[in-house]
C-alpha cells in the first residue's frame, strides 16, 4: 500500500513538473494580449487604439478624464475617470522628462 501511494505521488509530481514553466526551456509563455481601447470624439467611436496610441491622445490632451471610453467586455461607455483599466495605464506611465 505504501508503494502504491508513493507511485501516485510521483505521478502527480511529474505531471506538475511537466506543466511548469522553466526559463530557457522549449516551453514558452505566450505573450500577453494587448488591451484595445475605444474613445468617443465628436460623437464618434475612435478605435481600436492600443495602449501607446491612447497615452499619446491623453498627453496631447485630445482626450481627458471626462472623455467616454469603452473596452471590450464593458457593458456601456463610461468616462475615463471611471474606467480603472485606463487609469491604471495612465498611473503606471512615467511622466515626460523635464
Amino acid at each position: 500500500m505504501g508503494m502504491s501511494m508513493a507511485q501516485q505521488m510521483i505521478g502527480m509530481m511529474n505531471q506538475s513538473m511537466r506543466s511548469m514553466y522553466i526559463p530557457g526551456s522549449a516551453q514558452t509563455i505566450p505573450p500577453p494580449q494587448s488591451q484595445i481601447y475605444y474613445v468617443a470624439l465628436d460623437g464618434k467611436a475612435v478605435g481600436p487604439l492600443n495602449e501607446s496610441e491612447l497615452l499619446q491622445m491623453i498627453s496631447r490632451k485630445i482626450v481627458n478624464k471626462d472623455t467616454l471610453a469603452w473596452i471590450p467586455g464593458m457593458s456601456a461607455w463610461q468616462p475615463i475617470e471611471k474606467t480603472p483599466e485606463i487609469l491604471k495605464v495612465v498611473a503606471l506611465t512615467p511622466p515626460q522628462l523635464p
